[in-house]
Formats: structure tokens, sequence, C-alpha cells
């Protein structure tokens, strides 16, 4: 049996192709020529700005930050370089860094994603010019009246003692690369969150970068991997955003749009109708119908025989099964159908505690039935292109309803 990775973790893969390449590139991959030997230096620079820049533009606060601080800290690492790796101000900038980047992500992480421009969003902007300002602090030490002498002894404790990452600096990244992978973590979603997941690659990137500062090549390398993960991963919560719905963690209907683009001759559309939604929403309000909504994609995301289930809208779901007549698929939307309705949906009393009612007694709660109708078609003399198709399809769905609901209909 072939190995399958968990869908949970598709997110996973482009960090770790990025990474994969970083050592490879590493470990066999060729000199550059002295023309482009400055690409050593001012590539992960690039990468870094564009991850800021693509973060930015798609308004995602938590790459935002990530991508800014790894630019600040790389600028500002290769910068305290100049007077020497083994120099005070090299050590300063780098124990700062390898504190500032991790506490950065680990502060974005812990508050609610709000974008980059958001009320009050010049917070962070102040926090980075008082990064910016302690950094340059640090790294004078000892060369005027302002930057006391002090801090030569206090990098020499051996929580701050570098090179490699001093111990507070492992600490934090552990840290915020969990806080990070909590975020992404799959609960109502099939999928972990690709940002977040992004976010703890990066990080683990940088970590690298800075346990092997000693040598630029290394540390330039993982740095500029940090950027491009981050570009990676901002794309695709942007196209799980666009691609996907929210509430049942189906594909939406422009993905369903870009998969009716690609059928070949021979496939067949079911239309799914979730039976007196509208009942469930003024009975029990909309955070039950949501529930409905959520078990019935649930139900549809698990269907056999090769479908593939779409959120259409409202209380409407689109199954789709490529190079399948529907006598094939019958079988499997009925199967689907009673899966549903034999499923109980149980509305817990919200009253519980108020009543002093024993938190194991449900007698008080509500068991509610979930049935659906559904219309299915295939392309034919009277439908010939998908869109047709999916028109029949409704026509099968409406005549389900009318024989009674809680059928299949073609």
């Amino acid at each position: 049996m072939a190995f399958k990775l968990p869908e949970a973790l598709v997110p996973v893969i482009a960090p770790a192709a990025i990474l994969l390449v970083a050592v490879l590139a590493l470990a066999v991959g060729p000199t550059l020529p002295p023309s482009l030997s400055g690409l050593k230096e001012l590539g992960p620079y690039a990468v870094l700005l564009a991850a800021a820049g693509v973060a930015f533009g798609f308004n995602r606060g938590r790459a935002f930050v990530a991508a800014a601080s790894l630019l600040l800290a790389y600028f500002a690492y290769r910068l305290a370089l100049d007077s020497g790796a083994g120099s005070f101000p090299a050590r300063a900038v780098f124990t700062a860094i390898v504190v500032l980047v991790p506490v950065n992500a680990l502060a974005s992480l812990l508050l609610q994603e709000r974008g980059v421009r958001h009320h009050r969003d010049y917070r962070w902007l102040l926090a980075a010019l008082g990064e910016v300002l302690l950094v340059f602090w640090l790294a004078s030490a000892g060369q005027g009246a302002l930057a006391g002498s002090a801090w030569f002894a206090v990098l020499d404790y051996w929580p701050l003692r570098s090179p490699p990452t001093p111990w507070i600096g492992r600490l934090l990244f552990a840290a915020a690369i969990v806080a990070a992978v909590w975020r992404a973590w799959p609960r109502d979603e099939r999928y972990a969150a690709p940002l977040e997941t992004g976010v703890a690659a990066a990080l683990a990137a940088f970590f690298i970068a800075c346990e092997w500062a000693s040598r630029p090549g290394v540390f330039g390398v993982f740095a500029g991997a940090a950027g491009a993960i981050l570009i990676v991963a901002v794309l695709q919560e942007s196209y799980r955003m666009a691609f996907r719905d929210e509430l049942t963690s189906l594909p939406g209907r422009r993905a369903l749009q870009e998969a009716l683009a690609a059928l070949g001759p021979v496939y067949t559309i079911a239309m799914v109708d979730v039976d007196h939604f509208k009942q469930f929403n003024d009975a029990h309000g909309h955070d039950v119908g949501d529930q409905v909504l959520k078990l019935v994609a649930a139900h549809l995301a698990e269907v056999q025989g090769g479908g593939r289930a779409f959120r259409y809208g409202g209380e409407e779901f689109t199954l789709l099964f490529e190079d399948t007549p529907p006598a094939a698929t019958m079988p499997r939307l009925e199967a689907v159908r009673g899966a549903i309705e034999e499923h109980a949906l149980v509305i817990r009393d919200n009253d519980r505690r108020r009543r002093a009612v024993q938190p194991d007694d449900r007698s008080l709660d509500q068991v509610l039935s979930v049935t659906v109708s559904i219309g299915v078609a295939a392309p034919g003399r009277r439908a010939r292109t998908p869109a047709e198709v999916m028109k029949a399809a409704d026509e099968a769905l409406y005549r389900a309803k009318q024989g009674g609901r809680n059928r299949v209909a073609r």
C-alpha cells in the first residue's frame, strides 16, 4: 500500500521542500562564479524584502511581522559583521536578533490576526523603532557616554553567551514555534492553517541559520529560505481563502468552476440540498444552522467512488464524479444520504447550569434529524455542457423535493 500523507499535513509539504532545497544547495551546490558572488549576500535581502511586500499586499499581519523581523535581523547582523565576526558589536547584535525575532513572532501569534492595516497599527511601528534603537545601543556599548560598558559582562552570562544560539534564544524560538504549530493545528478544518505553518517553518529555518551563523553561506541560505517559506505560506493562505469555504472547509464555488472547466466527456454531477434548512435557523438560531452545514459537509467529503464535494452556496452542495456514469454513483449517493439521516445532531441545553441540572443529564437536550435531497445528472443530448448538466441536476433536485425530500432523484 502506497504511503499517503494525512490531509492535515498538506501545508507542510512546501516548507519542507524549501528547507530540503536549502540543505541540498549547501551540500552539493556549485560555487558561484565571481561575477555572481554578490548573490550570496544580496539574495536573502531580495527574498526577505519580497516576503514582507507580499505579506503587506495580502494584508497578512503575522507573516508581515515575521518577514519584517527577519529582514531587519539579517540586515543588522550583516552590518555588524563588518566589525569582525568575533567583535562585541557582532556578538551583541546576534544575541539581540535571536531574542527579538522569536519574541516578535510570539507576540503576533498570541494576538488576534487583524492584518497589517488596522486601527492603531502604529504600535507595531513604534515597537520596531524601539527594537532598532535598542540593538544600536547594545552594539555601541563602550563607545560613548550613553552606551555603557556593562553590556560586556552581561553578554558573558551563560543564558546569553553566543555563538551558537544562546540558550535564551533557543527557548524563545521553541516557544514561538510551538505557538505557531498550535495556531496552525487543524480543529474544525481538515487542513492545518498554511500561514501559521509557514511562520513555524520560517522560524525553524532562521533558527538553523543562527545555529550556523559563523558560516555566512549557511546563514544567508537559511535566512533566504525563511523568506521563501513565508512567501509560499501567504500565497497558500490566500488561495485557501479564495477557493475554500471557511465554515465547512470544503472547496467553494470558484474551485468548482475550475473543476468543471477541466472535465472530460464522462462525469456525473449531484446537487445536494439540506431539507427544511430555514426551519433549523428559525427554530434554533444560526449557530445550529452552521452545525447542520458542517455535519452535512463532513459526510459529503467522505463520499466514496471518487466523488469530490463542494460548497455551492447557502445550504446547497455539489458532488462531482469524474469519469463516472450516473449508474455507478447512485449507490454512493444513497449511502451518503443514509449516513446523514442516521447521524443525530444533539443540541445541548444552554440553561443547564442555571437550572442546576447534572452535567451528564441529557434529558433536556434536543436531538435533531438532518436529511438531504439529491439531484443527479450527466451529459447527454439535452445537457451537453457542464453548466447545462448542473441545471439538469438542479431540476432533478427539485423533483426529489417534490417527491417528499430525503431521497435521490435523476
